[in-house]
């Protein structure tokens, strides 16, 4: 027989379990602790601890296929420069009067077809610095647009915040990359407002900012730009055939259903062969897969305080607190995104905390999965950028920013944030667009 825990102790597991994440213990280890304590001290007995446990993770299994599955893409992308290809290109063919633009959309562009958010800021700055110091643009301002863009990028792409998103609400990874799209052009757009009224703001690119860029750029074979497209369009074509069938009425299309855990794996295999890097497929998919084994390794752990949760009454508890209270119901969402992320610093694992821990209570307010699945995801690339995750301090490295300078710019990489995160709960939420 299944415990049903207290709603406290559900919300004690999850609290100790972000207090000890801030504290550095090992996310995966924090998180499970938190459910055993949850458990434990909601009532159940030890055999029921471990059967919610084995649960929490067995819930999770479809994602981590999936995240599996992209880290092939991600190797193929990161490994063989075709990323670092499609920025310069980008960059290059709009020019110096849309710097900061093309700078946010190539940022945008890489992590949209699969790339991670740190290693496309860390792939686009020597790009900017270059562009920096002959524009006259400070460092600041460059910062805002690179991780604009990539939060921009992020909430379109099929990385696992994405895949966490859409199996989190039981929805297809190509749905909340379509509806994210509106969500994602508000932001770059208010990138590059934030960041063109920073261009004079704070320290400025120095020389010895630009010093070995030239050698790291030319320490690689770099592939053609066409060849470097052939990975991220291929992907985006395939998961995108059955929506496209369903818009313009394509019956044939809307028989095929394709999954991005084979989607994303054969595109990367094509792309390496049409790159002429097929002998380094080995190396991609190792690379690939490293990036992926804290992810997996969270999933787990994600896996098991959101069963917690889930086996209690908190979500039950939450309905009727905002009910009674008047609250639209719909902010939940939003809301639930946002402090995840905070708490993590990571995109990913604040929306795999988020939908572990309140899908079931968002979707009692009668918000449809696709909505649910957009709130969560553009909430929580809201504050996921503070210095207690790894993206914060790789970014100013990147950038050859001190601390304070880093955290200068906290403030309006999280207006970027809430820029997308207000219009998707306004579409989805309130005007119910899809």
């Amino acid at each position: 027989m299944s415990a049903v825990l207290t709603w406290w102790s559900a919300l004690l597991g999850l609290f100790i379990a972000i207090i000890l994440i801030l504290k550095k213990l090992n996310p995966v280890y924090s998180l499970l602790l938190g459910a055993i304590i949850a458990c434990l001290t909601g009532g159940a007995s030890l055999n029921q601890t471990i059967n919610i446990l084995v649960s929490g993770g067995e819930s999770v299994m479809g994602t981590i296929l999936r995240v599996l599955a992209a880290g092939m893409l991600a190797g193929v992308m990161m490994e063989s420069g075709a990323a670092d290809v499609i920025a310069r290109a980008i960059v290059t063919k709009l020019g110096d009067k849309l710097a900061l633009f093309s700078l946010a959309l190539a940022t945008m562009v890489i992590t949209a077809v699969g790339v991670f958010i740190p290693v496309a800021v860390l792939i686009v700055a020597p790009i900017a610095l270059e562009v920096g110091k002959r524009m006259g643009v400070s460092k600041l301002a460059l910062l805002v647009a690179l991780s604009g863009g990539g939060k921009a990028g992020n909430i379109i792409s099929p990385n696992p915040n994405t895949i966490a998103a859409a199996k989190g609400f039981n929805v297809e990874l190509s749905q909340v990359m379509i509806a994210d799209f509106i969500p994602s052009l508000v932001a770059l757009a208010t990138t590059v407002l934030i960041a063109t009224m920073l261009r004079k703001k704070g320290s400025m690119v120095l020389n010895q900012d630009l010093e070995n860029l030239a050698a790291d750029n030319n320490c690689q074979d770099l592939p053609s730009l066409r060849a470097a497209l052939v990975t991220p369009v291929l992907a985006i074509l395939l998961l995108l055939m059955n929506p496209i069938g369903s818009v313009f009425h394509i019956s044939v299309l809307t028989k095929i259903n394709l999954d991005a855990m084979y989607v994303l794996p054969i595109a990367a295999i094509i792309g390496a062969l049409a790159m002429k890097q097929g002998n380094r497929l080995r190396e991609y998919a190792k690379s690939g897969m490293g990036r992926m084994t804290d992810v997996v390794l969270i999933l787990i752990g994600a896996g098991a305080i959101g069963a917690t949760i889930t086996s209690s009454t908190l979500p039950a508890m939450l309905i009727n607190i905002i009910k009674a209270s008047g609250i639209s119901g719909i902010f939940l969402a939003p809301i639930a995104g946002i402090l995840m992320g905070a708490a993590s610093a990571s995109t990913s694992t604040g929306v795999i905390l988020a939908t572990g821990s309140f899908t079931k209570a968002i979707l009692g307010f009668g918000v449809s999965p696709l909505a649910g699945a957009v709130m969560v995801h553009t909430g929580a690339i809201v504050i996921d950028h503070l210095p207690q995750g790894n993206y914060f301090h790789v970014t100013g490295n990147a950038m050859h920013m001190n601390i304070k300078e880093r955290s200068g710019a906290i403030v309006y990489e999280m207006l970027v944030g809430l820029s997308a995160a207000i219009t998707g709960t306004v579409l989805y939420g309130f005007l119910h667009l899809m």
